[in-house]
């Protein structure tokens, strides 16, 4: 055999070694991605890591005593399927949990019945059963006020206008039709360039604006956040807003007049309520720096706050209306925990070769109090935890660590993942909030070691693509990593950004963070935010599906030899080195 001269060989060996270099991030173990979609299929466990985080935990309100058995029942099991360094990364401080442990309210005269109503949380109790006749605050400015002076002291007081019940002509559940998600994917780059999606407008400067630009200022924001939206969302969305605005004043004046108890029409109908958080009430002259959440430490004692079924609360205004004196029932008993820390579910499988590099996929932990959390966001953290373990039953290896987060005070505004990326990625010594645009970012080593960030948080519905946030270098990569799942319905790539959930944290550090897109099916007509959020509205095979794209691609992106791409910043924020991390 004849031998190489030295430079040939040494040639020979260069051009091998680039061509290991340059194989392209499109790349992927189709044999690894066909045993994931076998164990996704028939051997998912999905649907029982749901049941226990909904039916057994739920509801997971953030620092709930109910948060914390979730996170340990949820740790045990990601440490009973391998995973490593399975730990509470703790942020803060948030405040106090708050737990429902009894409610009911009936109309007792002069017809009795009972009601369908959910208290909000951290809203405060009664003391025992209380009985009390029932007013409306039938007032539509603050002048209108002065006429229930003196009347409201010990009374259950109704404060919000009853709200129009119209009949559903139209699906309550869907999919993306075709010429949606193709609007979608012919959508241009999203202007501005700025991290981390939108930014919030300044709502005081445009209320204050005369009639005709107010209406109009609110109809281009409204179509910025709800592209496409119908007429009559459209005008629902202006009226609430133009509502929320005496609301606050409204509830101030009731809490000071003594009344028992402020109760309003919540939003849904057919015995949903869609249902959050208490409000601290202020008088419309105190600057934002002295206001506090409900949740708050200081937060100060609250007048009790209760969301009734629309039916039920528009019937109690006719009859008062018709000169009928009314007169409810209500036992509500809560309990309150200590102010502390809240903290995120963490968990590993680690890495090989690239160990010290970091694949995220995450989703939130916590849930709001009314039902069990089950599209939002128990599918998002059971998707996620079924990923680790079919990764995990098959014994695949990534080059680079992958990494579950799930995140808590995700419902409060992004607490969890924001104070997350801060501690370990970039943070905004100006005050910016990472995740939330601008400021001046201290980048920290692990920033450089990240790869990238996929998120689950838009209910029970099948993926149907990626949100890109802008980043077209990302195009031909998912392009090809959807490619098995096309005939599952995956296949739209758009430049949208999405927001309102904790892949901003990331995208707004220049990190590369995205959220699927999914089927709406129930979640704006039925399930987000709701006493409907539970396991029943939940479509197996959508999360089924779902698991397998994240295993996959969570899979694919820890075995590239390039970490994924970062999008360009065109105003690129200033940047210092951190010390350490």
């Amino acid at each position: 055999m004849k031998k190489l001269c030295l430079p040939v060989a040494l040639l020979m060996l260069v051009l091998a070694a680039q061509a290991f270099a340059q194989v392209p991030l499109t790349h992927y173990d189709t044999a690894a991605v066909n045993k994931i979609i076998d164990e996704g299929m028939n051997r998912s466990q999905v649907m029982e890591t749901l049941s226990w985080l909904t039916d057994v935990y739920g509801p997971r309100l953030t620092n709930s005593p109910e948060y914390k058995e979730a996170a340990d029942w949820t740790s045990a099991k990601l440490k009973e399927w391998g995973l490593q360094n399975v730990h509470y990364d703790e942020w803060g401080p948030f405040g106090r949990g708050w737990t429902l442990k009894k409610f009911s309210a009936s109309l007792t005269s002069p017809r009795a019945f009972p009601v369908i109503a959910y208290p909000k949380a951290w809203s405060t109790g009664l003391n025992g059963t209380v009985s009390a006749d029932v007013v409306y605050l039938d007032a539509d400015s603050e002048a209108d006020l002065q006429k229930y002076k003196g009347k409201l002291k010990g009374k259950f007081v109704l404060v919000s206008s009853p709200r129009d019940v119209e009949a559903h002509f139209d699906p309550q559940a869907e999919r993306l039709a075709d010429s949606v998600l193709l609007q979608m994917a012919n959508a241009p780059m999203p202007q501005g360039g700025r991290r981390g999606g939108f930014r919030m407008p300044n709502m005081a400067a445009i209320m204050q604006m005369p009639p005709v630009q107010r209406d109009s200022a609110l109809r281009a924001l409204i179509n910025e956040f709800m592209p496409g939206a119908k007429e009559e969302d459209i005008q629902r969305t202006m009226t609430n807003i133009m509502a929320s605005r005496l609301g606050p004043i409204k509830l101030e004046f009731v809490q000071s007049e003594g009344a028992v108890a402020a109760l309003d029409a919540g939003r849904g109908d057919g015995g949903t309520i869609f249902v959050q958080q208490a409000s601290v009430p202020y008088p419309a002259s105190t600057p934002p720096s002295e206001r506090v959440s409900v949740y708050d430490a200081k937060a100060p004692k609250i007048i009790p706050q209760i969301s009734l079924a629309a039916e039920h609360y528009n019937r109690m205004v006719r009859m008062i209306q018709k000169g009928q004196k009314l007169k409810m029932e209500m036992e509500l008993e809560v309990e309150f925990t200590k102010a502390a820390n809240g903290f995120n579910v963490m968990a590993e499988i680690p890495g090989t070769d690239l160990k010290d590099e970091v694949v995220m996929i995450g989703a939130h932990f916590d849930s709001w109090q009314a039902g069990t959390g089950a599209t939002d966001n128990g599918t998002g953290s059971a998707v996620c935890m079924e990923a680790v373990r079919i990764l995990q039953s098959l014994g695949l290896k990534p080059r680079r660590t992958i990494r579950i987060g799930l995140w808590g005070g995700e419902e409060q505004g992004l607490h969890g993942s924001r104070e997350y990326v801060k501690e370990h990625f970039a943070e905004s010594p100006t005050g910016g909030r990472p995740g939330a645009g601008g400021g001046e970012l201290t980048i920290k080593p692990a920033h450089e070691k990240f790869s990238v960030y996929f998120n689950n948080d838009n209910g029970t519905g099948k993926v149907r693509g990626v949100y890109m946030q802008g980043n077209e270098t990302a195009r031909d990569i998912f392009r090809a990593w959807l490619t098995p799942f096309k005939d599952m319905g995956a296949n739209t790539l758009t430049l949208n950004n999405t927001g309102g959930t904790d892949h901003l944290a990331f995208d707004g550090v220049g990190l590369p963070g995205f959220q699927f897109i999914q089927d709406p099916v129930e979640y704006d007509s039925r399930t987000h935010h709701s006493n409907m959020d539970v396991y029943e509205r939940v479509q197996e095979g959508d999360v089924k599906q779902a698991s397998i794209i994240m295993a996959a691609f969570a899979y694919n992106a820890a075995m590239t030899d390039a970490k994924f791409p970062r999008k360009p910043e065109p105003e690129q924020p200033q940047q210092r080195q951190a010390g350490g991390n």
